[in-house]
Order: structure tokens, then sequence, then C-alpha cells
């Protein structure tokens, strides 16, 4: 199974993460949370790991509204969107989708706030690609 929605881009890791951050904020994402993933495995467990980021994206209303639908759908937000350096000219972007949301609750309105939602990441992975 697809849980993720991504992009490759022909962009070095910090051009890519920049770009991410404009890309999300176009589509009304704000980011809550940033992890540098390999700062903290390095730390965690001395091993070496390429740069690579997890930005908690969260668009508010989309957020208060499921949270209106199924209190319990807060444990999966904010939206997990990684950068991850491939090589010094090429990054990956990913993200959580939406859709899969859907499998975890048994509530249908949870389906408008999915698809939202993974129309405007879909946006910003696609605007990132018309970018690099």
């Amino acid at each position: 199974m697809d849980y993720t929605l991504s992009t490759t881009l022909a962009l070095p890791y910090d051009d890519a993460v920049a770009a991410t951050r404009e890309a999300l904020a176009d589509q009304g994402f704000g980011i809550l949370t940033e992890i540098d993933l390999a700062a903290t495995m390095k730390a965690k467990l001395d091993v070496d790991l390429p740069p690579q980021v997890i930005l908690g994206a969260c668009r508010p209303p989309l957020a208060y509204e499921a949270i209106q639908v199924d209190p319990s759908i807060a444990a999966v937000l904010p939206c997990n969107v990684v950068v991850r350096s491939v090589d010094e000219g090429t990054t990956v972007v990913e993200a959580f989708d939406p859709a899969v949301m859907m499998g975890m609750s048994d509530h249908a309105a949870l389906a408008s706030v999915a698809t939202d939602a993974r129309a405007r990441i879909s946006a910003a992975l696609a605007a990132l690609t018309q970018e690099d």
C-alpha cells in the first residue's frame, strides 16, 4: 500500500527545503514542527543519515474540521512532510497521503477533509516539480 505522495527534485537539499516550505505555504499550510532527523539519529544512535527533515504541516481550517468530526484524529496531525537528500543535487519530498487517514477512521465526514488536504499537498508537490 502506498501511504505517501512524493516527488524527486533536481535541487540541492537546502534549496528543496526552502522551496517545500514555500509551496506548502502557498497551499495554506503552516509548519508547526520541524525535526532534523539526521541530527537526531546522530545524537541518539551515533549513526549517519543523509540530511533530512520532517516538517509538521498544518492547515488550521482542515485540522479544526477533522477534529470536530473525530477528536482522536488529532493523533495523526499534523501532516508529515519529509525532505530528504539523495545526493548533492537531488532531493526527495514525501508527504503522508491524507487519503490514508480515511482508513484510520470510520467517519465518512472526514472524506472531504482528506480530499481537500490531499489536493493541496499534491498541488504543493506539483509546484515543486515546476520550480526545479
